[in-house]
């Protein structure tokens, strides 16, 4: 056997404890990670993550609708707490992303945000039945959300520039709708199916 092949067997078996230990080996690896296709390890981008981390952060604080107790006599209940700062400037993204960045040749940011929460709605609905639930109050509680901050944009080619507007401001709608729970179904007067 020549001593290069017996060279590159060598290392090959030097090689393969490395992969099989990093985690990252064709074999060992499952369907649904990054490395499935390929047998040898696969670097991720930092982006990928922050954006699965912020999509959870987003199902997980704003996207499902709590099942509250029932409501006790003597009032209507009162909404919830106000939409906060995060839930505004995300919604706020939402509506109107500030997206195109090009470092050194254009790029737009919002600075001194600023903002006002008004309830402008919160009302109860009368009592039904929901599928999966049972039967519920739908509660609605709407806020009206202004932003005020400094649109800063700037240019740098051809004409190498910068504008501000001082007194930019969006308006942002966001809804805190959940439900409660009726305790005696007689005395509402629901008709369940």
């Amino acid at each position: 056997m020549p001593a290069s092949h017996l060279k590159r067997l060598l290392s090959l078996a030097a090689l393969l404890p490395l992969l099989a230990s990093s985690g990252c080996m064709w074999p060992l690896s499952t369907a649904s990670g990054p490395s499935w296709r390929f047998p040898w390890p696969t670097p991720l981008s930092p982006y990928y993550q922050k954006r699965h981390e912020d999509q959870f952060w987003v199902h997980e604080r704003y996207e499902r609708v709590p099942i509250l107790g029932p409501v006790t006599s003597g009032g209507d209940p009162v909404a919830l707490d106000p939409p906060s700062p995060d839930e505004v400037m995300r919604a706020l993204e939402k509506v109107h992303p500030v997206s195109g960045n090009v470092p050194l040749l254009y790029e737009k940011q919002r600075n001194n945000c600023r903002m006002t929460i008004e309830p402008i709605a919160d009302y109860c609905d009368p009592p039904r039945f929901y599928p999966l639930i049972g039967p519920a109050r739908h509660h609605h509680c709407q806020y009206k959300c202004t932003i005020y901050y400094t649109d800063t944009t700037h240019c740098g080619y051809p004409i190498p520039s910068t504008t501000v507007d001082e007194d930019a401001r969006e308006v942002v709608y966001i809804d805190h709708n959940h439900l409660h729970m009726v305790g005696n179904v007689d005395d509402e007067g629901i008709g369940i199916p």
